[in-house]
């Protein structure tokens, strides 16, 4: 009788994608990244909701401007309380650069969407941006255009509004933003402009300061062209409309 041997096909043995490793790895490491991030723009958010901001990343970047133009590096920055700063100012930049400041959560929807008309029939007048958002790219980012870095200002926008509040907000912006060559904040700008403390800024003083803010470096907050009297003229109007200002 003849016996019948049959092999046993061996068993296949999978196959090893080298590249499932890499990706997992790349993964992992792309998460922990992603963690960092969060943990440490966090940790600059609730720091600075307490301890005045120091620089700016536009400081920087104007004082590198004007070193490779041999110009001199001046950077004109004093912090001071909110408390301190004439109520006239917080109402100029209300009125020129965010009139729904005190209502929104962080974004003007209907400023953004009439931005973007502007600027698809080549009519750039204003832009979207609300003061929280301009606080955040200030701050925390760097400057020009991109989807990436309007996507951070988002973040840090909710951010700042959920955890710093709008006074605060409105105190480090009227304490960082660009408001002549060289100079930042209100305190540096009243003593630059018109030799005065912030406190003292008049209504007229202040829409003069916030007329500039489009465009710091080219205009001037005394002059006495057209343009700057128009938008102060304008400016004033819309301030006395704001009314009595509750943080």
């Amino acid at each position: 009788m003849a016996t019948r041997i049959t092999k046993k096909k061996a068993a296949r043995k999978p196959i090893k994608k080298e590249s499932s490793g890499f990706m997992q790895k790349l993964s992992s490491l792309l998460f922990k990244g992603f963690l960092w991030f969060i943990g440490i723009s966090v940790f600059f958010v609730l720091l600075f909701k307490f301890v005045p901001v120091p620089f700016t990343p536009l400081m920087a970047i104007r004082s590198i401007e004007n070193k490779t133009a041999g110009k001199e590096m001046i950077c004109s920055h004093d912090w001071e309380p909110l408390e301190n700063i004439s109520v006239n100012l917080q109402k100029a930049v209300i009125a020129s650069e965010d009139g729904t400041f005190l209502k929104h959560n962080g974004f003007d929807f209907t400023a953004m969407q009439k931005a973007y008309k502007n600027n698809e029939r080549g009519r750039k007048i204003k832009g979207g941006s609300t003061i929280s958002q301009q606080t955040a790219k200030n701050v925390f980012l760097w400057q020009g255009r991109s989807y990436l870095r309007k996507g951070l200002e988002a973040y840090f926008t909710v951010l700042i509004e959920f955890i710093w509040g709008k006074e605060r907000i409105m105190e480090v912006y009227l304490n960082s933003i660009e408001m002549g060559d060289g100079v930042y904040g209100a305190q540096a700008a009243a003593e630059h402009w018109y030799r005065k403390d912030a406190a003292k800024l008049t209504p007229l003083q202040a829409a003069g300061i916030a007329a500039i803010l489009p465009n710091p470096r080219k205009f001037t907050a005394t002059s006495s062209s057209s343009y700057i009297n128009n938008r102060k003229t304008k400016i004033m109007r819309v301030m006395r409309t704001v009314g009595k200002i509750e943080y």
